[in-house]
């Protein structure tokens, strides 16, 4: 081998050197810990983790979703397994493309980035049922995560049978692989008193039973104070500083750091501030913290029928740092990735280091560690959420605005402040295309029979409970009845009134075979009631409600016996009084004609019940439409515009694009004009989006597209305009930039600690096009005091007259430049005093 090695070409060696060091990089031989880390292969290591759900992106999205985390700063993907997309029915396993876990986890592998395996198999992550399957509920005696032995045995049967995929495959460090850790169970500690004595005895049993699972990796339990050892319980919230494990002996370990929020249809959109985000993370690492995990670093998409809640959008988005589409979020990915190199630099004293606390005044502090080798690292931290600060360290003044850190690698030297962003900001928009229908007459439709199409399922007195009916194999219920009155309504001006109760989640009412109205839960409170003015006839009148969920609840005690559906059916306002039909015979029938024929297969393309339509009809609920489309132009992430339909289920070429709905929160749905970064974040104080939908574009993904040939299929519930249905796009379109001469000008791919600061080195402005674009204009450029953010940039009293000329003679017509805030930029100081900042605006053609 050695001679034949002798003989390949230089650069040939070089690259198959490259191959073996990233192979090295995601190998381990042993996994242990002590209180300061985990210990991998007898080095204590300081991980960022990244979370990246496989099943919520698609195959081909993931290699690039792994190197972007990877070029991020990440040592370690982490992800949740999806039982209820694995065990479709029990014993029968589902492992293939979006559920390829073995291939997920060795791309992973051949990036060269360790991998966290979350085996749960609870992970509640608003994914539906909380990832458990809906079949296990209807196994007689089963009471889900308490001490019950029918849900005790699958759920070992299934932690095992991952384990086991995963040896296999010779993925756990103990075999030379990638896994370093693996969780039981998820979350436990908030409900576990719940169950009263089952509770404590089902989480002793479940790390028990991970344990003897033999992977020769440490087992965490995430929010469980009572893990036994050796399990290491950890930490999950937007701030885990203040976190300690249960036993002296383990680590600090932040396995979900929720950089943003999930949304719920008909509410408006979270935002988590990178600079808070950055925060965070700092003062977990500041205060003895060695792994911290984002949650989620890209959400991606529940696609088909997978999201939880209920009314979980089927963007899992996140306002992470990779978007829903694959794409940086900037300024928040380059935020935290150079945080995440600042860090790094204080690796060794941050584990190998003695610690000290330093009072620097009434809200501000010092974490110092020192090593036995000469290192310091400190940081520095304000944790007024008001004012800025000047504070004193080892006799040197630093700058601290409110609510942020600074890390000092050397103990002197600032190289990263949490709350000056020094990254640009890239905006995204959905530019959008026609649907370039690729045959003349590209239209079919087909409309659902209302009520009980084909033979009724049953025939019951009362309401069943729709779940309990459905198991979920279907969101949709129908409930039929009828009823007879002797004169016709409304008599005399006033109309009789239809009231329904429902557990939820939505119910469309037709009455005598005519949409009526229609009424749906919330995120909040998932039952409602509805009262509906109706005319009635004389003689027969018939009622068909189409009850439906909106996904089933993911968490909480005994979440799996909450119900939906009908609980009360009455008309009142006729001359008789009210006329309650809640115990009529209700004839039911489970799911749509369309479902049960699957109008939305490639193989159903020419199902007779498909009707050819040169224009297809507007504004008709309960209509499938299925339309030939073509790829839409160039390489972008696609997302379907949906903004001129109502509500319903899309699919291409088979392909479960998900849930749409154009419901929209209300215009004083807590959003802000502006977001402050500083003090405590909750989901609720940085919102936008009010009065509009929740969410208007759905992922479609690339590699779902044929060359030629692509059918879409719609299922619209409540009426829409199909033929403005658009692909859009995912497209940056303009840069921006908001540099102060006090932001920290150090490279951190080159900073060397024997190198002092003082100061010289002027920060700069760095603009990047996407690649294949330049920089075609400059929208606003300002030297001075300006304000705002981008897109509202404002010139303040203080205005460098050059500002635009300086810029776009760096910066125009080509893909990258950087404007330096010196003065042989600028010249003369023209605003003694003031304390200089550089915002541009810049569009990228």
């Amino acid at each position: 081998m050695a001679a034949a090695v002798g003989r390949l070409p230089p650069l040939l060696l070089l690259f198959l050197l490259a191959l073996l060091l990233v192979d090295d990089a995601a190998a381990a031989s042993s996994v242990t810990y002590d209180n300061r880390s985990l210990i991998i292969d007898d080095r204590r290591r300081l991980l960022i983790s990244t979370s990246i759900h496989y099943p919520r992106s698609v195959p081909a999205m993931w290699p690039k979703l792994v190197a972007e985390a990877k070029d991020g700063g990440a040592d370690c993907i982490e992800t949740y397994v999806f039982w209820n997309g694995h065990e479709t029915a029990p014993g029968q396993y589902y492992f293939e493309d979006r559920f390829d876990l073995v291939q997920f986890a060795r791309v992973v592998k051949d990036a060269g980035l360790y991998l966290m395996l979350r085996i749960g198999p609870f992970v509640a992550a608003e994914w539906n049922f909380g990832g458990l399957p809906v079949w296990l509920h209807y196994i007689p005696g089963t009471v889900f995560r308490t001490n019950n032995e029918p849900f005790k045995s699958h759920m070992q049967s299934f932690t095992t049978k991952i384990v086991d995929m995963m040896k296999n495959e010779q993925f756990f460090a103990s075999q030379g692989g990638h896994i370093i850790l693996a969780q039981i169970e998820n979350e436990y500690g908030g409900d576990e008193q719940a169950y009263g004595a089952g509770g404590k005895a089902y989480a002793m049993w479940a790390a028990s039973m991970a344990l003897a699972q033999n992977t020769g990796v440490p087992w965490t339990m995430c929010q469980q104070s009572d893990a036994p050892d050796p399990v290491i319980n950890t930490c999950n919230s937007f701030y885990c500083d203040q976190f300690e494990p249960n036993s002296p002996t383990k680590p600090k370990i932040w396995t979900e750091n929720w950089p943003g929020w999930f949304q719920n249809f008909g509410e408006s959109n979270p935002h988590r501030p990178p600079e808070d985000v950055a925060f965070s993370v700092a003062r977990f690492f500041g205060k003895g913290g060695s792994v911290q995990n984002y949650y989620v670093y890209h959400g991606g998409t529940n696609f088909g029928r997978t999201t939880g809640g209920p009314f979980i959008t089927t963007s899992y988005d996140y306002d992470a740092p990779i978007d829903e589409y694959g794409l940086r979020r900037l300024p928040k990915w380059a935020h935290l990735t150079e945080l995440h190199k600042s860090i790094k630099l204080c690796e060794h004293s941050l584990l190998y280091g003695n610690s000290t606390l330093l009072s620097l005044g009434p809200q501000q502090e010092a974490d110092v560690y020192t090593d036995h080798s000469g290192g310091c690292a400190a940081f520095l931290a304000n944790i007024d959420s008001e004012n800025d600060k000047v504070v004193t360290f080892r006799n040197i003044q630093y700058d601290l605005p409110a609510w942020s850190v600074s890390i000092l690698p050397d103990c002197k030297n600032v190289v990263f402040n949490t709350a000056k962003v020094r990254s640009q900001t890239l905006m995204m928009d959905m530019v959008p295309e026609t649907l370039q229908a690729s045959q003349p007459d590209p239209w079919s439709i087909f409309t659902e029979t209302i009520g009980i199409w084909d033979k009724k399922d049953f025939v019951q007195n009362g309401f069943v409970d729709h779940i309990n009916t459905t198991k979920d194999s279907t969101d949709y219920l129908w409930y039929t009845t009828s009823f007879d009155v002797n004169i016709s309504y409304p008599a005399s001006g006033n109309h009789p009134v239809l009231n329904i109760d429902s557990k939820g989640h939505g119910v469309h009412a037709f009455l005598n075979n005519m949409l009526i109205g229609l009424a749906y839960g919330n995120g909040s409170e998932s039952s409602f009631s509805v009262h509906m003015p109706i005319n009635l006839k004389a003689g027969k009148n018939d009622i068909a409600l189409l009850s439906m969920t909106v996904g089933l609840h993911n968490a909480g005690a005994y979440y799996e016996w909450v119900g939906a559906g009908l609980t009360s059916v009455n008309i009142s306002g006729i001359k008789n009084g009210t006329i309650d039909l809640s115990s009529n015979n209700w004839a039911y029938k489970i799911g749509l004609e369309g479902e049960h024929y699957s109008l939305f297969k490639p193989d159903q393309a020419n199902n007779q019940r498909w009707r050819p339509q040169s224009e297809p009809p507007k504004d008709q609920p309960l209509t499938w439409y299925k339309v030939n489309v073509e790829v839409p132009q160039g390489d972008d992430p696609v997302g379907l515009d949906m903004l001129s339909m109502g509500k319903g289920l899309a699919w291409l070429n088979g392909n479960a694009i998900g849930r749409y709905w154009l419901r929209t929160s209300s215009t004083d749905d807590r959003c802000n004009s502006s977001c402050n970064y500083r003090g405590t974040f909750s989901p609720d104080k940085c919102r936008s989006g009010c009065g509009n939908p929740t969410q208007r574009w759905y992922h479609v993904p690339r590699s779902w597209f044929h060359p030629s040939g692509n059918t879409l299929v719609v299922f619209e519930e409540q009426g829409g305009d199909p033929t403005k249905i658009t692909f859009s796009r995912r497209v940056a379109t303009s840069i921006c930039s908001f540099v102060s001469e006090n932001h920290p000008s150090v490279d951190l791919e080159s900073w060397d600690r024997s190198v002092s600061d003082d100061g010289r080195v002027a920060a700069k402005v760095q603009l990047s096009c996407p690649k294949g674009k330049n920089i075609s204009s400059i929208k606003f450029a300002s030297f001075g005091d300006p304000s705002g953010t981008c897109r509202s940039y404002q010139q303040g009293s203080c205005h460098h007259p050059s500002s635009l000329s300086v810029v776009e003679k760096a910066c125009l017509n080509i893909n990258s430049c950087t404007v330096s805030l010196s003065k042989e930029g600028f010249g003369e100081d023209i605003c003694p005093g003031v304390t200089k900042t550089l915002a541009v605006e810049a569009d990228c053609s």
